[in-house]
């Protein structure tokens, strides 16, 4: 039996998925929210339910971060994030609620 030449398979390379940019942003802005003594959730709630932008803090410039991305896009990167950690198992005990 002649035995297999793992050099002739093809090798698959899959890169690391880029960071989304509402991503970036939603770490940024929670990081400055409690920075300034915030609870991120509670703001970003805020903010997301009314667009009002006075929800979100100036400092680090996390207001106009925040505004340069429409609520869906933000929304849709939180429910995406959600999504992976409740089906990879981190759903931070709050999945079944």
């Amino acid at each position: 039996m002649a035995a297999k030449d793992d050099r002739q398979d093809t090798m698959l390379f899959s890169p690391p998925a880029p960071e989304s940019p509402a991503r970036a942003v939603l770490l940024a802005v929670g990081a400055a929210l409690e920075e300034r003594g915030y609870d991120p959730v509670d703001q970003l709630v805020g903010y997301l339910l009314s667009g009002d932008p006075t929800y979100i803090t100036s400092y680090g410039n996390a207001r106009s971060l925040i505004r340069g991305l429409g609520r869906e896009e933000l929304l849709e990167e939180i429910v995406r994030g959600y999504l992976a950690a409740v089906k990879g198992g981190h759903g931070g005990g709050k999945a079944g609620d």
